[in-house]
């Protein structure tokens, strides 16, 4: 830990700001100065970044009397002090992590606002008959070791030997051993079993920063989500073609990588087109394309070519579909351009509806605190999704956020987030 880490959680008084508003400004301040690098905000799951941010957060937990406690996959859970975590309750969650160089509030954002909802309880008299707790999850992005929600699915049995042998892209080490050195026993995920109680939650409810333009084109300060997408990932497909002189081989004898990975773009992007077309929901995206740099050169005919894969719906019918045809026109090109296709694992993420009930009361919420609930669905994937398809009752609240998402320009209103907070606390107050 830093000096400055030792002298903030040592000296700083987290109760005496004036306002909510002075307080999440102060926590941003201070996840900024510690997990900052050089472009963005660095927040390493099962890392040293991570470790920062759920130490700040607990601080102030700790600072307003609240109870703090580490779970089996070592998130952390937020109680009042009369609660005894034995009856069902409503759960407010979301992630510590952040993509490499990403922005502040992404998944920080979500945490805040569970801080100060349990902050606003404090002063309800007679304390709720259903108790509310802050859940604040590891793992969330799929940035360091390609799989998302690692902290929720674990509680849920939901991580194989696939997803525990994974390296990170940023430490190198294994999730495994990363799980381990935070003080998680692997056993029970190894095995599959569910370290969560689905009966012990009456409902999830995550905020998040919006990571698209929509809400703040239209002037939302706050939305419902009404679904999650789902996705289908191959993070690494080669296509191997044949290198050979670019002046020597014609157009009939070539085995181009990069041309036939062309075409299969092309391909791609009209079937996209065509379910559109459908009307069904659908985004497709080539994240990462390469040739190996230690053979380029303007003479020479690419041999190999990486890329990776993904497609997001809110209907697992589309992805399926569509990833046929993504291998179908493979297997075309592959014969077309006398090149071979090889893949990776497949991962997948199932879509999620969020409950009906919840969605109702949520904009129930919206409205009494004067705020139109304008329904969005949520192309990225989130945390409420896991719950969700666990059977557990779950909502999303949005706030807007300019600039996008996981990158460094985050900028998401402090004021827009305490509109989020004041839905979500409505909400559990109303419950």
């Amino acid at each position: 830990m830093s000096s400055s880490s030792t002298r903030y959680f040592s000296y700083v008084d987290w109760t005496g700001f004036s306002s909510e508003n002075a307080l999440a400004e102060a926590i941003f301040h201070e996840l900024a100065n510690e997990t900052s690098d050089e472009e963005g905000i660095t927040r390493e799951c099962y890392s040293s970044g991570e470790d920062a941010a759920l130490k700040i957060f607990s601080a102030v937990a700790t600072a307003h009397q609240l109870e703090v406690l580490s779970d089996s996959a070592s998130n952390i859970v937020v109680r009042m002090p009369e609660d005894d975590g034995h009856r069902a309750g409503h759960y407010i969650g979301s992630h510590a992590d952040s993509v490499p160089k990403g922005g502040n509030y992404d998944g920080a954002a979500g945490i805040v606002a569970g801080l100060l909802c349990l902050i606003r309880l404090q002063q309800v008299q007679p304390p709720l008959a259903t108790p509310v707790r802050l859940l604040m999850l590891r793992g969330e992005e799929s940035a360091f070791y390609g799989r998302a929600n690692i902290g929720s699915r674990a509680l849920f049995g939901m991580l194989d030997e696939h997803d525990l042998s994974a390296k990170s892209s940023g430490s190198g080490s294994t999730l495994a051993t990363a799980m381990e050195g935070v003080g998680i026993n692997l056993a029970p995920i190894q095995l599959g079993k569910s370290l969560f109680d689905p009966q012990i939650a009456k409902s999830y409810l995550e905020l998040h920063i919006e990571q698209g333009p929509v809400m703040i084109e239209q002037q939302w300060p706050a939305a419902i989500v009404s679904g999650i997408r789902g996705n289908v990932r191959h993070t690494r497909i080669v296509c191997q073609g044949e290198a050979g002189h670019s002046g020597a081989i014609p157009r009939t004898l070539r085995k181009d990588a990069v041309f036939a990975f062309g075409d299969l773009v092309n391909r791609l992007d009209e079937h996209w087109r065509a379910f559109l077309e459908e009307k069904k929901d659908l985004v497709v995206t080539i994240g990462m394309v390469g040739t190996d740099p230690k053979e380029h050169a303007i003479s020479r005919i690419p041999g190999m070519l990486t890329f990776a894969f993904e497609a997001r719906s809110q209907a697992t019918d589309t992805l399926e579909t569509f990833y046929q045809r993504f291998r179908t026109e493979c297997e075309e090109v592959a014969h077309q351009h006398g090149v071979t296709f090889t893949f990776d694992d497949r991962t997948d993420t199932a879509p999620a509806r969020m409950h009906d009930n919840v969605i109702e009361r949520l904009s129930l919420a919206a409205e009494d605190c004067g705020i139109k609930p304008h329904k969005l669905p949520s192309g990225a994937g989130h945390d409420a999704a896991i719950f969700a398809n666990a059977g557990i009752p779950s909502g999303m609240v949005f706030v807007r956020n300019a600039h996008g998402s996981h990158n460094p320009r985050e900028a998401m209103d402090v004021d827009d987030l305490i509109k989020g907070t004041d839905i979500l606390f409505k909400a559990i107050t109303d419950w």
